[in-house]
């Protein structure tokens, strides 16, 4: 578990481990069809779906890629920073679909650290597997900052 800045900087270039299994529900699917507007029916017409070429209704690809945020905690829960931000992604690709009803996880690789202005940049490999199936459903390369405590210093500099 990676539970500090220091930690994170040690990490830099190691496998960080692998997620509990999270069970996509089709609740979950329509909650985020409301919360984006996106309601193209191989994602909330279970009847349509069934007759479609996935079998059924699949998770929108976005929401895969959301759910590496609350998997990535069951591996890194950096405690002693202010706040962490989502700074982006570098490359992003869904290469099979998440079926209602299945259960994926994460698997996680730490590329790198560096230094961004006080906070510390970590850049990470993220891979969501599907149950079952050989593919990934989501392959990232995503980028956070971690801000250190409110008066800590800058979490790049050195020592910290």
């Amino acid at each position: 578990m990676i539970a500090s800045l220091a930690d994170l900087r040690a990490a830099a270039g190691r496998e960080l481990g692998v997620s509990r299994w999270h069970q996509v529900t089709q609740a979950q699917i329509d909650r985020f069809a409301r919360a984006t507007g996106d309601y193209q029916w191989i994602h909330v017409d279970p009847v349509r779906a069934a007759a479609g070429r996935f079998g059924g209704t699949i998770a929108h690809g976005y929401l895969t890629l959301a759910l590496s945020s609350v998997l990535l905690t069951d591996l890194v829960q950096v405690r002693d920073r202010g706040m962490g931000v989502n700074y982006g992604c570098n490359r992003v690709r869904f290469p099979s679909p998440v079926p209602v009803g299945a259960r994926v996880r994460l698997r996680a690789r730490l590329l790198a650290t560096e230094p961004a202005g006080e906070a510390l940049q970590a850049t990470f490999q993220l891979t969501i597997e599907v149950e079952g199936q050989p593919r990934p459903a989501c392959v990232a390369e995503t980028v956070a900052r971690y801000y250190p405590q409110p008066g800590a210093g800058g979490a790049g500099s050195p020592g910290r």
